[in-house]
């Protein structure tokens, strides 16, 4: 009995659910239905008011096309002539004329004409309706037994009325207009006279054909409509000029009959359509409803019995489901506390913002005040301004980044496509990178392998920008002594055409939580809070770095365990140039052999270790013969004869590099190069390079850093000194463009420090002006600004490479910064771009480049 009773004490509730949800489903069902009735009437009177525009589209165009036929006729000599050569159409079926001041006139047909004697009735104008303000008669049939109405146009000559002109249209040229189709032909549709509330046209394309009704008052009777409230309605409506919608059952049926006044009432549109083909969506909406209640009942009792039947199964899945709701909960938990963390982010963020930017404002500040103190001091000086510069470059830094995420999110940012070395990219980010790891005592290890083409079109200062975030945050968060591997690694290519490259970053650092890893890539986010965290930056980073990584067309994944350290890893697909470049310098040198000695586990995989040495040599035209011992490349050279290799290569991880050196020497010709290939922070090769025509190739192996070094030993090359690069300045005269009177007098006394001369105007105009008459040679360069008044900096420059004078470099020296900025300056015909803050070093760089390095060249 209890179990019995437990079962009742469950299906009741089930019952009273089931039929509460039914009520809810029914009264959803009867609002839908009204919803779509209420929408199908709104659909059937558009459907009334595109019929109605058509027709007073059409009644304009009449009227318009009389008043044309006015004036031509008014230009005509004989009127009568004029009518009685005119032809009947489909539309117009008679043309009349009545001179001004006569009663009778003559129609197209040839007979007289009257408005009395033009119908039994004659033509009636009374009811004062018009179409384009000309008077409009009320319908009548006419000789050919057609609907018809009549327009009157005055003729006018000279500004005089000479004559009246009538024109006959019948109301089957409408039915020509109307579209195709109405309420997929289950409405019925007629065109009805106002004035007579005779009906004119029963259109073909619209609707049933029934019974035709002769006007208004046959209508009502047919369809029984005998309500005299309805009736006077109707009436009202149609004195009005108003539309009426009103439910009426027609032949049994239950309609939505209407009446639409068109051209102010002049002629209404009647007719009815059945509610069951308005109300059609809404029924099987309907009708599915019930199924679904249907089946939900047919669920219920299923439920019901297999309740009873596997009632030990269920209480399984009850507990199986709290588990699931507690784990849904606790998700629920987790995302709530992911969206508090996000809306408070950008809070966070300037929080950030505001000590990081703090931090090194105060440095400077504080730095100033002391350096005005200590004043006589020079060492003080010198500590001094070191730390006020490494303040100034760290605020900057963080400016940048700022801008950066900026730029990107508006979708501002545009990538250069430009041919750049891999070489090159490998080179600056070891040469930046190199140091950080260095001052921190981590090993700093660079792989290049697998890659078949050195140079690539893209975009290499981003390149470069991707790395070095990757880099610096890789020695930043790796603890001193610790590990950082930088791989580029080449990976199977889909096409000749492009070069797909991996990207790999791993250090044995502190790692990431599990937590942080799903916000790395966000905007504003830092693995601490920066008020806690001694590791400086905005949290922009990767943010930058993922936006950017997309912006060419890679993907970017990052792994990492809590304490193990991290693994970045970027995927990009580079175009190669059509032209590498190599072929040719080697066949002029005659180098068409070359011996390697590399190590055994090189020898084992063509593609690793060396960089894919013996590839990148075939696509340069070199043959490579190579060895994995010393006496396997003598062997080679004795078999072969020493001259048959016109190069030798020996890798510094090969067991005693500087004996095979020596031997190698021997057995090639004197002047046959042999180069070293070793890392930077090899011990010994010093030694090696003591053998005549001996020279170094830095790791990882590029064709590129190859050549340099013969080049460097066959000293065809001079090296850029850097005792050159800084003298550069020395004696010098610049031609300044500068409207800010600080940044002026800090940059006059820069140059003046290098033993440089300037001379400083505001803006571009007068920029243009000194150089117009300046003596050939008085200035060795132009440092212009962009943002100026009266004339800007590219204005200038545009101005100044149109004159017929001697070229000289201009450098834009602004604090447009951006890579669109430096593109700008370049089209504007400017040479070079350097930015603000100056930097007096790079300054040097780009005047060695464009001056003593490109005269050298």
């Amino acid at each position: 009995m209890g179990r019995t009773n437990r079962r009742v004490s469950l299906v009741l509730p089930l019952l009273l659910v089931f039929c509460i949800l039914s009520g809810v489903v029914f009264s959803v069902s009867r609002k839908i239905s009204r919803e779509m009735s209420a929408s199908a009437i709104q659909n059937l009177s558009e459907s009334l008011n595109l019929i109605k525009c058509t027709i007073e589209a059409v009644l304009r165009n009449q009227a318009e096309f009389q008043v044309l036929m006015a004036r031509e006729l008014a230009r005509a000599e004989d009127l009568e002539d004029y009518i009685l050569a005119y032809e009947k159409n489909d539309t117009m079926v008679r043309v009349s004329v009545i001179p001004a001041g006569a009663s009778q006139g003559r129609s197209s047909t040839g007979e007289a004409f009257t408005e009395e004697a033009f119908t039994e009735e004659g033509l009636d104008f009374s009811g004062g309706r018009t179409v384009g303000g000309l008077p409009v008669s009320q319908s009548y049939l006419n000789y050919m037994g057609t609907w018809a109405y009549t327009m009157k146009c005055p003729v006018v000559r000279d500004g005089e009325e000479i004559a009246s002109l009538y024109v006959e249209y019948i109301y089957d040229a409408l039915d020509r207009a109307l579209p195709e189709g109405f309420y997929d032909n289950q409405a019925v549709l007629y065109i009805m006279d106002a004035g007579s509330t005779r009906f004119v046209l029963k259109p073909k394309g619209m609707g049933m054909r029934s019974a035709g009704h002769l006007n208004l008052a046959d209508f009502y009777r047919a369809n029984n409509i005998t309500d005299p409230d309805l009736h006077r309605q109707v009436a009202a409506s149609l004195g009005e000029g108003k539309n009426i919608l009103f439910y009426h059952d027609i032949r049994d049926v239950n309609s939505l009959s209407y009446l639409w006044p068109v051209n102010g009432g002049s002629i209404c549109l009647v007719g009815y359509v059945a509610l069951e083909a308005i109300q059609q969506e809404g029924r099987t909406v309907n009708q599915n409803i019930l199924l679904v209640v249907g089946v939900m009942l047919l669920a219920f009792v299923l439920s019901y019995a297999l309740y009873f039947f596997y009632q030990r199964q269920q209480n399984l899945l009850r507990k199986e489901q709290e588990e699931e709701r507690e784990r849904h909960n606790r998700q629920l938990r987790e995302a709530l506390q992911a969206a508090q963390i996000a809306n408070q982010s950008k809070t966070v963020f300037l929080s950030n913002m505001s000590h990081d930017i703090r931090t090194p404002m105060n440095a400077v500040l504080g730095f100033t005040a002391l350096l005005a103190l200590d004043a006589e001091n020079p060492a003080k000086v010198r500590e001094y301004t070191r730390k006020i510069t490494a303040s100034g470059q760290h605020l900057l830094s963080l400016i940048n980044d700022i801008l950066d995420v900026s730029k990107i999110e508006s979708g501002k940012v545009v990538l250069a496509c430009e041919r750049f070395s891999l070489s090159g990219v490998v080179a600056s980010v070891d040469a930046i990178i190199q140091p950080m790891a260095a001052a921190r005592c981590q090993q700093f290890l660079v792989e290049v392998s697998g890659v078949r083409h050195e140079y690539l079109l893209g975009d290499e200062t981003r390149l470069n920008q991707i790395l070095i975030n990757l880099l610096s945050n890789a020695v930043k968060y790796t603890q001193e002594g610790g590990t950082i591997h930088f791989r580029i690694l080449g990976q199977k290519q889909r096409s000749s055409q492009y070069e797909r490259l991996r990207i790999e970053v791993e250090d044995n650092g502190a790692g990431m939580t599990p937590e942080y890893l799903k916000t790395i890539f966000d905007a504003f986010t830092r693995a601490e809070n920066s008020t806690t965290n001694k590791v400086q930056g905005t949290g922009l980073g990767m943010a930058i770095t993922k936006n950017l990584v997309e912006l060419m067309g890679g993907t970017i994944e990052v792994t990492s365990q809590l304490g193990e350290g991290s693994l970045f890893r970027v995927d990009l697909e580079c175009r190669v140039p059509e032209d590498q470049g190599e072929e040719r310098f080697w066949a002029e040198r005659g180098i068409r052999r070359m011996l390697v000695l590399r190590t055994p586990e090189a020898e084992k995989d063509a593609d690793a270790g060396d960089g894919g040495m013996l590839l990148l040599m075939k696509d340069a035209g070199v043959e490579t013969a190579a060895a994995s011992t010393l006496e396997e490349a003598l062997a080679l050279l004795q078999e072969q004869g020493g001259a048959s290799c016109q190069l030798a290569l020996v890798d510094w991880d090969t067991p005693d590099p500087i004996r095979s050196v020596r031997l190698l020497r021997e057995a090639l010709p004197e002047d046959t190069p042999i180069l070293v290939l070793a890392s930077l922070g090899d011990q010994g090769p010093e030694e090696a390079l003591r053998t005549p025509c001996t020279g170094l190739v830095t790791k990882p192996f590029f064709v590129s850093s190859l050549r340099a070094s013969l080049l460097a030993l066959s000293r065809e090359t001079p090296a850029d000194p850097e005792e050159e690069t800084d003298r550069i300045l020395e004696g010098m005269r610049f031609l300044v463009a500068e409207d800010n009177a600080i940044n002026a007098e800090i940059l006059a006394e820069l140059l003046g420090v290098e033993g440089a001369a300037c001379e400083i105007v505001e803006n571009g105009q007068l920029v243009l002006e000194r150089f117009q008459t300046a003596r050939p040679g008085e200035f060795n360069a132009i440092l212009m600004d962009v943002q100026m008044p009266v004339m800007n900096g590219y204005e200038a420059t545009r101005a100044i490479r149109a004159l017929p004078r001697e070229r000289i470099p201009i450098l834009a020296m602004t604090a447009n910064a951006f890579a669109e900025d430096e593109k700008a300056a370049l089209d504007a015909g400017m040479d070079a771009h350097v930015p603000k803050p100056l930097d007096i070093g790079y300054l040097k760089h780009v005047i060695y480049r464009l001056t003593a390095g490109k005269e050298q060249a």
